[in-house]
């Protein structure tokens, strides 16, 4: 037994209570009373009354039946602002249990840690007092509440203090609230800019130095407060909701021109419900698998306005706070800035994806690199800031389009209409780079307006050219111009410009030039078919296939309007050009960087050209098949988007490979598919240039990462014969709907392995040059019709064994490369 009084603290092995440990310790004799052990901590389990008395039992015989003060911290806690079991366990039974424990000890104080939401909130301008009514507004400051009365109930003749203490807060943590007011800012947290409660309404804060010296002064003055004593601890100034959000975005980014948005409370009430109830649609949320902060009762609440009257604690504790939030914010955000991730830690917040990325590839400076990709950002976004400015024209011209054009549709007029209010509004949002990711939404509606011509079957060529126009610069303004919403932070400033093993990149634009040229050749040959399916032109070039004798159409009218075009249920060659008019457009976006930085845009880049360039060469096979005639313009097109597979084929195989290794890297894969990412090897913003010679400018574009070899040009050669064997050997019957299909499926196959990453495709000409010889033997034709299909047959087998030269290094695939 010592000389110093004795006061026990339950709780004492958290934050707070090993601080108040720390601070009696030199004038009291400290014991902690918690379920984990430490130094001077006695173990119970408070929700076990005979665990209770053991501990007392066991403290008392040690320093004596006489204690000067219980120190009561041990609380259980959520943010769910729902009901739990254990408010009733911990909280309330909890401190039940121990009240009743020290009824046979000498105790001159009992001091519960409460809070000051257990109070009905007040008004700005009107504080709260000890005296404002007990009406707590949901699950914790109701378990606190009851938890008083059962103070009140069991204390007897404990003399009890009641500290309604505010939020707590000191230079690097803060509750809940604020911390995360803090991480959506610092962040740039679209619902930053929300909020849907009264912007002058907020609440007093407690510094974690004030509060442990009130909790000093109280064990202090323990004999002088009255037996049943309610004292309210906390900072008078209750900063407004606005004001915080203002002072925040100053001192974390340096901006005075925040905005926040005053939402209606349904809006939000709705927005909270669904985010807790349905899959989270923020990548970050989607990673880590964590419930959105906001909640549907927090809305309720957003007007409540916690303003405090701290007479009574001047009064009976001497007690007046040293510190307050308006001072302390600055410290807080700079240590938030000097080690953002032991901030996250500290406040049990979750890493964003960049913060994890860059202690991931330990990097120290991810502060530094948050702020260099923000500016940047906002750089080329106020050097681009023209291209809204464009598309708010662009949107005002649709609305009036349709009186300029006199168009007499209804569906398209109104479509015209509806889309340039829409375009004119989001475009005017996107004039804040803050609103980036809305340009998606813009370019979205522009393809929308290409496709208004095509759903209603106009019969207005300025229509349908306008139309098509608009809607197209539209889409490049919202989606081309830099700099390219979407993009992580790591993505953007950290990360190699050529794949891990390779000598290009697979993105840059002479990687991507030859594409959009074949493109534009597709897409004007498939705008001059439309206009004859829409009747705008009354006949169509064809050199070569006349048709059928007894209808007045050529061949390519006859393909065009035939039943298998009419299927569709807009006009098929219009659906091709606007899928042209995109390949140009996506092959736009993004920089030599982008098979790492859009891997999402790179995957639909892939799907419009190599899945779609199948199915035109599948609609080339049905011609002579299925309608009997050919249509030049047709093959044209197919051309042109069969050689554009070749060209598109390493671009996909490289974001491939990056999304393999940033998925074993332990890196989320639909963050990094939708947001990019680093990746291994060095950093490298190598810019794409064309001060080169043209010779071998052209030479890049026109080579890259493909060859034709001596193989597969045969190859070509045969298959293209071989679906002509019609109109050369005279071919027909099954014979010749074989040899057309062999041959089309061969040059597909052919083509597509000029790619050198694609190169072992070429293997697939075999079988087919094997089903040739097959077929040439069990189907009827002429001597000479078989043995030139055995001989092609043998042929297309030798020319598909050799590789040819491989000039580029793919990585791990090259290994493929056979």
């Amino acid at each position: 037994m010592g000389d110093k009084p004795l006061v026990l603290i339950t709780g004492a092995a958290g934050s707070l209570g090993s601080a108040l440990m720390e601070r009696l310790g030199a004038r009291y004799e400290v014991v902690g009373l918690d379920r984990t052990e430490g130094e001077k901590i006695t173990l119970f389990d408070i929700t076990d009354r005979a665990s209770v008395d053991r501990a007392l039992k066991e403290i008392t015989e040690a320093h004596g039946p006489e204690i000067a003060a219980v120190i009561h911290l041990a609380a259980y806690f959520d943010f769910t602002g729902e009901e739990s079991p254990l408010y009733e366990a911990v909280n309330i039974e909890g401190t039940r249990n121990l009240v009743q424990a020290l009824q046979p000890y000498e105790v001159d104080r009992f001091i519960y840690s409460g809070t000051m939401l257990v109070h009905r909130p007040g008004a700005p301008g009107l504080p709260i007092t000890e005296a404002t009514a007990i009406d707590p507004g949901w699950a914790y400051p109701q378990s606190k509440a009851r938890t008083e009365e059962v103070i009140r109930q069991e204390a007897g003749a404990m003399p009890y203090l009641l500290l309604h203490l505010a939020g707590l807060y000191d230079e690097e943590t803060a509750v809940p609230t604020l911390a995360e007011q803090v991480r959506r800012i610092y962040e740039r947290d679209p619902l930053a800019h929300a909020y849907s409660g009264d912007m002058e309404a907020g609440q007093s804060f407690l510094h974690k130095d004030d509060m442990l010296e009130a909790f000093r002064l109280s064990v202090e003055k323990r004999g002088e407060l009255p037996p049943d004593a309610v004292i309210l601890v906390g900072e008078e100034e209750a900063i407004g909701y606005g004001d915080l959000q203002a002072l925040l975005a100053k001192l974390i980014h340096g901006s005075d021109d925040w905005t926040t948005l005053s939402l209606p409370k349904p809006l939000a009430a709705a927005g909270a419900w669904v985010q807790q109830r349905a899959e989270p649609l923020v990548p970050d949320a989607i990673d880590q698998g964590e419930e959105p902060f906001i909640k549907p009762f927090m809305i309720r609440m957003a007007d409540d306005h916690y303003e405090l009257d701290i007479s009574r604690a001047r009064e009976w504790l001497g007690w007046e706070p040293k510190h307050s939030l308006r001072q302390t914010l600055p410290k807080m955000v700079e240590r938030l800035k000097e080690d953002p991730a032991a901030w996250y830690e500290a406040n049990g917040l979750t890493q964003p994806h960049w913060l994890q990325e860059a202690e991931a590839e330990h990097r120290p400076d991810a502060e530094a690199l948050r702020a260099q990709a923000e500016r940047e950002y906002r750089e080329a976004h106020a050097q681009n800031i023209w291209a809204p400015f464009m598309n708010i024209g662009l949107g005002a011209f649709l609305i009036v389009m349709p009186v300029l054009l006199g168009l007499e549709h209804i569906g398209m007029t109104l479509g015209a209409v509806i889309a340039g209010v829409l375009v004119m509004v989001l475009a005017f949002l996107t004039l804040s780079w803050r609103a980036a990711l809305l340009r998606w939404a813009v370019a979205a509606i522009g393809a929308l307006v290409m496709a208004v011509p095509l759903v209603f079957w106009t019969g207005n060529a300025a229509g349908y050219y306008l139309f098509t126009l608009v809607g197209a610069l539209i889409f490049g303004l919202a989606g081309c111009a830099r700099p390219t919403p979407g993009v992580g932070r790591m993505a953007a400033v950290t990360g190699p410009t050529i794949p891990k093993g390779w000598d290009y990149s697979p993105s840059d634009w002479t990687q991507r030039i030859p594409i959009i040229a074949l493109a534009f050749f597709g897409f004007f040959i498939s705008a001059y078919l439309t206009a004859y399916q829409l009747e705008l032109v009354p006949n169509v070039w064809e050199p070569f296939f006349p048709g059928a004798p007894d209808n007045p159409q050529n061949g390519t009218e006859e393909i065009i309007t035939s039943d298998v075009s009419r299927a569709w249920p807009v006009p098929d060659a219009g659906l091709g050009a606007m899928t042209y008019a995109l390949e140009i457009l996506i092959g736009l976006i993004g920089s030599a960087r982008r098979w790492r930085t859009m891997p999402w845009l790179v995957l639909i880049f892939g799907i419009m050209i190599v899945p779609l360039g199948v199915i035109s060469i599948t609609f080339i096979i049905i011609q002579p098949i299925l309608l009997g005639t050919w249509c030049t313009l047709c093959l044209l097109t197919a051309a042109a988007m069969l050689i554009q597979i070749p060209y598109s084929v390493d671009e996909l195989i490289a974001t491939c490979q990056f999304l393999a290794r940033r998925k074993r890297a332990g890196q989320p894969l639909l963050r990094v598919f939708l947001a990019g990412d680093t990746d291994e090897g060095p950093d490298d913003r190598t810019l794409e240039s064309f001060e080169q010679p043209p010779g071998r400018l052209i030479a890049d574009m026109l080579g890259g990462g493909m060859g034709v070899t001596w193989g597969l040009g045969l190859s070509v050669a045969i298959g293209i014969w071989l679906m002509f064997t019609r109109l050369t050997l005279g071919t027909s019957g099954m014979l010749a709907n074989t040899d057309h299909l062999i041959g089309a499926l061969a040059v597909t196959i052919a083509v597509t392995a000029m790619a050198e990453a694609a190169r072992p495709a070429r293997f697939l000409n075999i079988c087919l040059g094997a089903a040739l010889v097959i077929c040439a033997f069990v189907m009827e034709g002429t001597w000479l019709q078989r043995g030139a299909d055995i001989g092609a047959g043998l042929l297309l087998i030798a020319a598909s064994v050799p590789r040819g030269p491989v000039r580029h290094r793919y990585g791990s695939w090259s290994r493929l490369v056979v």
